[in-house]
């Protein structure tokens, strides 16, 4: 074969390869770029619990509640977020109001592992009979505890969060109000979180572990001459609660150990229980030395649920 012929040949094949050769080329996959989230979006959910545990003192009288939620929420970038709320609980007051209404809103942002919380809350007492002995349609309790018909407040807080990585996060919460239980007793309540994210499971449960220590500073309250015939140093306290949980889909089950160091007679002072009973040590602040048992250790168990308009549910 003349050297020619090889040329051309060579010069033909590799003319007919080009194509081929361009056509198994993987093309750059383009970046995708994922959807920003929706503005607007609402959350809600529904919860019971085996006792209303608030702060450690039980609002239920060691009795079951029920909750709910509805929160829209508005992002205003990427990172920050507004926010409003109406809740309500079922509770077992001495004044006997109709239930817990909880009015609420603020902004939360997020910077990285770091979240921000800030805003207002308002609790609502509906339906409060007044048991002051100001008159015969206004008698002191049995156990002769006094309380107000309205005992509605707010309080103002700011929460921050860390989480060290996908499984351990921590967090400190701060809340004040210039009149607790509109006493005229300011309180400062402030506390600590943690909590613990096992890997979730094959089947989607997955379980954690979480704590919280705070501490409430109560003021002194009003004179009305009535439920507070002369000013009283409302007494401080310290309350914690621990307990373990799992998720799946939108249900999560929580079980969870609750505890103060109040006394039960301080207890009374505080709450003007309705089941209180005496028998304990008097004090000019409880001169019947009532004993109340809502701010002692307490299991609760509580199912909740809890989604977006946004949820995806498979």
């Amino acid at each position: 074969m003349s050297r020619g012929i090889v040329l051309a040949a060579l010069a033909a094949l590799a003319s007919s390869a080009g194509p081929a050769l361009a056509a198994d080329m993987v093309a750059k996959a383009r970046p995708v770029v994922a959807a920003p989230p929706p503005a607007w979006d609402i959350a809600f959910g529904a919860a019971i619990v085996s006792d209303y545990n608030f702060r450690g003192i039980s609002q239920s009288n060691r009795k079951p509640s029920v909750s709910a939620y509805f929160e829209p929420r508005y992002n205003i970038s990427g990172n920050l977020q507004a926010y409003v709320g109406l809740a309500a609980n079922s509770i077992s007051f001495p004044n006997s109001a109709a239930a817990e209404i909880d009015l609420y809103g603020g902004l939360r942002s997020t910077f990285g592992a770091l979240t921000l919380d800030v805003g207002a809350w308002y609790y609502w007492y509906p339906g409060g009979q007044a048991h002051d002995g100001l008159s015969p349609a206004t008698p002191f309790l049995p156990n002769g505890n006094g309380i107000y018909a309205k005992v509605d407040f707010w309080e103002v807080y700011g929460k921050v969060g860390y989480a060290f990585n996908d499984n351990f996060s921590v967090g400190a919460n701060v809340f004040y109000s210039p009149s607790w239980l509109n006493t005229g007793a300011s309180g400062t309540y402030l506390s600590g979180t943690s909590k613990y994210l096992f890997p979730a499971l094959s089947n989607g449960v997955q379980f954690y572990a979480s704590g919280e220590l705070g501490h409430y500073w109560i003021g002194t309250t009003k004179v009305d001459g009535a439920v507070f015939t002369f000013p009283i140093n409302l007494p401080d306290y310290t309350t914690w609660n621990v307990g373990v949980g799992w998720t799946y889909k939108v249900f999560t089950v929580d079980l969870r150990y609750y505890d103060t160091d109040l006394s039960k007679e301080n207890c009374n002072i505080l709450t003007a229980d309705h089941t209180a009973t005496g028998g304990g040590i008097a004090s000019p602040a409880n001169p019947l030395g009532n004993q109340s048992k809502w701010c002692g250790a307490a299991f609760v168990a509580k199912l909740a649920v809890d989604l977006t308009l946004n949820t995806n549910i498979k």
